[in-house]
């Protein structure tokens, strides 16, 4: 899958031009009907809706549907796949 976004996505910038969101994850969003950011916590990597964390010009995006998970530059560094593990415990997603 292809993300858009920052110019900053490539090989030589350390960030990969393609993310890939897990289908646990693309089923969450689309089930929740809303936009998701992953950005970094204390405990590492979460994705949370904008609602919470509003996404940044820098963010990468990645089309699910009619919705978008924006991934900061720096997850997007470490980061080339987005999995339910980045869901918060917290929340009931299945």
């Amino acid at each position: 899958m292809h993300c858009d976004g920052a110019d900053a996505a490539g090989p030589d910038t350390g960030v990969p031009e393609n993310i890939v969101l897990t289908d646990e994850v693309r089923a969450y969003v689309l089930k929740r009907k809303e936009d998701y950011r992953v950005c970094t916590s204390c405990g590492g990597p979460i994705l949370l809706p904008v609602s919470v964390k509003p996404p940044k010009p820098s963010d990468l995006r990645v089309e699910v549907g009619d919705h978008t998970v924006y991934v900061s530059l720096y997850q997007a560094r470490y980061h080339d796949v987005i999995h339910a593990g980045m869901i918060p415990r917290s929340r009931d997603y299945y």
